[in-house]
C-alpha cells in the first residue's frame, strides 16, 4: 500500500501540472465591472502566506474595493512595476490578489495598494465588512439635480441651475472624482475617469442639468449593479451557511455540551438530534438514521446510514439519533474542500473569458479616439458646431467603459460552477465548465464507475496437484488462507471480496508485500513468494497453460472477474468474483450517446468480462487486460483521431486510472465524497458515484456557452446601437448611462439564469 500510495501521488502531481496548463498563466476570474462592493458582511479565511520552492513568498491580501477590471490594471501597473514583486494572481469575485513577492517587500506592498485608494487586508480570518455609506448624499444629490431639471425647464436664473446642478455632483460624485484622478494619474482609463471626463466637460459647455442627473443616475447605477452581482459573489458563500456554527460533543466526564464547530478535534465524540445539520466530516459510532447528503453529492433521496458509515459536514439528518467520530477539522472538511475548489476554480479563467479580457484592453481607448476625433474634425473641417460634437463625444465617453462586456464572462461561469456544486458536480474552472460542451468521446473505468465496485466470490478452484495439497496439508497452509492472507493487504475491490468471503478464515503472517500495478499483488508467506492477480499476471509470469484457459474462458464470459493464486512453481487455484451494474450507468450511457457522445471501457479486468458489462449498458467499445499504461496510449490514440475542437474524457476512482485521467482533456473523479485528493486534483469530481452527472455536466456546459454568446451578443449589440443614435444625434448623456448600466443587469441576470437550472439535474 505503500508504494501503490507512492506512485499515486507521484501520478497526482503529473495530473495538477496537466490541470493547471488548462488555466490562464496568472489571472484569476473577472467579476462585475464597475459594480461598488457589498454592504453585507461574510467571514471567509485568507491561506497565510506561503514561501514557493524558489524563496519567494506568496501572500493573499484582501482588497475589498477591488471589483472591477479596471481596479484590477491599477493594480497590476502599479504593483508589476516593482521588482521585488514576481507575480500577480487576482480573484475579483472574492475580492483577493495574491501577491508572489521577496519576503521583505509585503511592508512596500501594502503602502503602494494604498496609494492607489484601497484598503488591504491580511490575517487568517478577515471579516468582509464593507464600511455602509450613508444614504442622505445620494438623496440630496438626487432632489438637487432634480430641482436643477426643473428650474432649467422653466428658463430659471442659470446660476441658480448651475448651483443646484453643482450640489448634486459634490454630494454624489466626490468617490467617483477621486476615483478618476487615481486613474488618470496612473495612466488608466476607467469608467470612473470617463465618467469624471465627461460630467466635468458637460459643465463647462452648460449642461449643467445633464451633468448633475448623469452623475446622480452613475451613483445609482452603482448601487444596483453591487447587489445584483452579489448574488453571483455569494453563490458559493451561501454553501458556508450549510453547516451549523455548534455541534454537541461528550465531555471528559461523560456530559454533553454545545460548543463551536471550528473548535472540534479529531477523534472527539459528537451527538446528533434528528433535524439537526452535521457540522464537520465524521464516522458513526453509535446508532442509526435517514441523512440527506443533498448539498454534498448532490444525491436527491435521503440516504441510510449506521455504524461505520462516513457523514459530511453539511448533511441533514433526518430521522433518528445518533453519534459520531470527527475525522476531520471544520476547515478541513468535504464541504470546506468543495467550498475553497469553487473558489479557486474562479480563477481559471475560460478561452472565450480571455479573449474578452483581451478585447477590452483595446475597446476602451478606441472609443476614447472616436469621441476626440468626433469632438474635434466635425467643427475644424465641415463647420460643425463646436458645442453639438463635443456633447456628442462626451456622450460617446460615458458608453467606452466595457462594463457590461467584462462582468458577462465572469458572472455566468461562477454562476455555472456554483449550481453544479449544489448539485454534486465539482468543477475545478471555467476552462472546464465551457469546455465541457466539446466533448466527442468518453473513457470508463469498470470496478466502481459503470459497477458498484463491490464485487462477491462466487467461485472457487483449487488447482494444487495432489502432491501440492499433501504438502500444503503438513504445512497447516490452506490454499484459502495464502490468498485472503493477500487479498486482506490491497484495496482493490475484487480483493476485498476475496477478504469478505474469507473473513471467517485465520491469517496467515505477509512479508515483503508489494503492489504490482494493474496486475495484482504479491508477498512472501512461510518462507515462500505468492502471487494473487489477474489473468494477465499468469501469462506474464508464463504459468499459463490451455487447460487453465478452458477452466478461466467459461467463467470469463459470464462477466465475472478471475483472480489467481500462484507460487514460484504455478498456479494454485482460481477465485471468481462477479459484480453488479448500476441501474443509472445504463441511463447515463444512453444519454451520452443522445448527446452524440462516444463511450468506451478501458479496464484492467479481462477482455471476455469487459464485453459483457459493454453488453449490458451499451457501451460502443470495450478493452479488457489493461495496464494504466495501456489506458494512457489508448486516450493518446483516441485523442488523435480527433478534431482541434473536439475533446476527449476520462472517468475513474482508482489508481490505475491516474495516468489516462492526466492525460484526458477532461479528467472525472467518481465518488469523490470524502476524499479530499480526489477533489484537489480532478478537473471535475463527481460527488456520489451516479454517472448520470456526466451528461448533466455536458448539459450545463452547452447553456453556459449559449448564455455567454447571449451576453456577448447583448453587450456588444447595445454598445454599438447607442454609438450610432450617437453619431445621428439622438443620444444624450443620461440615456448613456441607462444604456450602460441597463447592458450591464441584462447580463448579469442572464448569466444568474444558472443558478435556476435544476431541471438539468433532475433524476428520472
Amino acid at each position: 500500500m505503500y508504494l501503490m500510495f507512492n506512485r499515486w501521488s507521484c501520478l497526482m502531481s503529473q495530473y495538477r501540472q496537466h490541470s493547471s496548463a488548462h488555466a490562464a498563466h496568472s489571472s484569476v476570474s473577472h467579476a462585475a465591472c464597475c459594480a461598488g462592493h457589498s454592504e453585507g458582511a461574510a467571514l471567509t479565511t485568507l491561506a497565510a502566506a506561503e514561501l514557493t520552492a524558489d524563496g519567494w513568498a506568496q501572500t493573499p491580501i484582501r482588497i475589498m474595493q477591488m471589483d472591477c477590471p479596471t481596479e484590477e490594471a491599477l493594480l497590476r501597473k502599479k504593483l508589476g512595476a516593482m521588482t521585488a514583486v514576481s507575480g500577480l494572481e487576482f480573484n475579483l469575485m472574492q475580492r483577493v490578489l495574491t501577491v508572489q513577492h521577496q519576503p521583505e517587500a509585503l511592508e512596500a506592498i501594502l503602502a503602494a495598494i494604498r496609494s492607489l485608494g484601497f484598503t488591504p487586508e491580511l490575517g487568517e480570518a478577515v471579516a468582509t465588512d464593507a464600511p455602509v455609506k450613508p444614504w442622505w448624499p445620494l438623496a440630496l444629490a438626487g432632489v438637487a439635480a432634480l430641482a436643477a431639471e426643473v428650474t432649467h425647464w422653466l428658463d430659471g436664473p442659470t446660476l441658480l441651475v448651475a448651483g443646484l446642478a453643482l450640489l448634486a455632483v459634490l454630494a454624489c460624485g466626490l468617490t467617483t472624482y477621486k476615483k478618476g484622478w487615481i486613474a488618470l494619474s496612473n495612466g488608466n482609463l476607467n469608467i470612473n475617469a470617463l465618467m469624471s471626463i465627461a460630467v466635468t466637460g458637460a459643465m463647462l459647455i452648460g449642461q449643467w442639468p445633464e451633468a448633475a442627473m448623469v452623475m446622480v443616475l452613475f451613483t445609482v447605477a452603482e448601487l444596483i449593479e453591487a447587489k445584483s452581482l452579489d448574488r453571483a459573489r455569494n453563490a458559493i458563500q451561501g454553501l458556508l451557511r450549510l453547516a451549523p456554527d455548534k455541534a454537541t460533543v461528550q465531555q471528559d466526564d461523560g456530559s454533553w455540551l454545545d460548543v463551536p464547530a471550528q473548535s472540534l478535534l479529531i477523534g472527539q465524540r459528537v451527538r446528533v438530534k434528528p433535524g439537526e445539520q452535521i457540522a464537520v466530516d465524521g464516522q458513526i459510532c453509535a446508532g442509526q438514521s435517514t441523512i440527506n447528503q443533498a448539498p454534498i453529492t448532490g444525491e436527491s433521496l435521503a440516504v441510510d446510514k449506521g455504524v461505520g458509515d462516513p457523514v459530511f459536514a453539511g448533511s441533514i439528518n433526518e430521522a433518528g439519533s445518533f453519534e459520531f467520530t470527527v475525522t476531520a477539522l471544520a476547515s478541513n472538511s468535504t464541504l470546506a474542500r468543495i467550498i475553497h475548489a469553487v473558489e479557486a476554480a474562479q480563477g481559471t479563467r475560460a478561452p472565450i473569458q480571455r479573449f474578452i479580457d483581451q478585447f477590452a484592453r483595446v475597446y476602451t481607448p478606441i472609443v476614447f479616439a472616436i469621441a476626440l476625433l468626433v469632438a474635434i474634425l466635425p467643427p475644424l473641417f465641415f463647420a460643425g458646431d463646436w458645442l453639438a460634437w463635443v456633447y456628442k463625444a462626451l456622450v460617446l465617453l460615458v458608453i467606452a467603459c466595457p462594463c457590461a462586456l467584462v462582468i458577462s464572462t465572469p458572472v455566468t461561469i461562477v454562476s455555472g460552477l456554483a449550481a453544479a456544486a449544489r448539485h454534486g458536480i465539482l468543477i475545478k474552472g471555467g476552462v472546464y465548465l465551457e469546455e465541457g460542451r466539446k466533448l466527442a468521446c468518453i473513457a470508463l473505468d469498470k470496478t466502481g464507475t459503470l459497477t458498484h465496485g463491490k464485487p462477491v466470490q462466487t467461485d472457487f478452484i483449487d488447482l494444487q496437484t495432489p502432491a501440492q495439497q499433501t504438502a500444503s496439508a503438513a504445512q497447516g497452509i490452506a490454499v484459502e488462507q495464502l490468498a485472503v492472507s493477500l487479498a486482506q493487504r490491497s484495496d482493490h475491490p475484487v480483493s476485498r471480496a476475496l477478504a469478505l468471503a474469507g473473513q471467517d478464515v485465520a491469517l496467515l503472517e505477509v512479508s515483503g508485500f508489494t503492489a504490482l500495478l494493474g496486475l495484482g499483488v504479491e508477498g512472501t508467506i512461510a518462507g515462500q513468494r505468492y502471487y494473487l492477480g489477474n489473468h494477465r499476471l499468469i501469462h506474464q509470469q508464463g504459468w499459463c497453460s490451455a487447460e487453465l484457459e478452458a477452466q478461466l474462458l467459461p467463467l470469463e464470459a459470464q462477466g465475472k472477474s478471475v483472480i489467481l493464486l500462484a507460487s514460484e512453481q504455478g498456479v494454485l487455484a482460481l477465485f471468481a468474483v462477479a459484480d453488479t451494474v448500476k441501474d443509472s450507468s445504463r441511463q447515463a450511457i444512453a444519454e451520452l450517446h443522445a448527446l452524440g457522445v462516444k463511450t468506451m471501457m478501458l479496464t484492467g479486468d479481462n477482455a471476455h468480462t469487459a464485453r459483457s458489462i459493454a453488453e449490458q449498458v451499451g457501451i460502443d467499445e470495450a478493452r479488457g487486460d489493461l495496464l494504466p499504461t495501456d489506458k494512457l496510449e489508448l486516450i493518446v490514440a483516441q485523442q488523435a483521431q480527433l478534431t482541434s475542437s473536439q475533446k476527449i474524457g476520462m472517468v475513474g476512482d482508482g489508481i490505475n486510472d491516474a495516468p489516462a485521467l492526466a492525460r484526458a482533456d477532461i479528467g472525472f473523479a467518481m465518488g469523490a465524497a470524502g476524499s479530499g485528493t480526489a477533489i484537489e486534483t480532478a478537473d471535475v469530481a463527481l460527488m456520489d458515484d451516479d454517472l448520470r452527472k456526466l451528461p448533466r455536466f455536458i448539459r450545463l456546459s452547452q447553456l453556459t456557452h449559449r448564455i455567454l454568446l447571449q451576453n456577448i451578443a447583448l453587450a456588444l449589440g447595445i454598445k454599438l446601437l447607442f454609438l450610432i443614435l450617437t453619431l445621428l444625434g439622438y443620444g444624450s448623456m443620461w440615456m448613456a448611462v441607462f444604456a450602460d448600466v441597463g447592458a450591464s443587469l441584462l447580463v448579469v441576470a442572464n448569466g444568474l439564469r444558472l443558478l435556476r437550472t435544476d431541471a438539468l439535474f433532475k433524476r428520472e
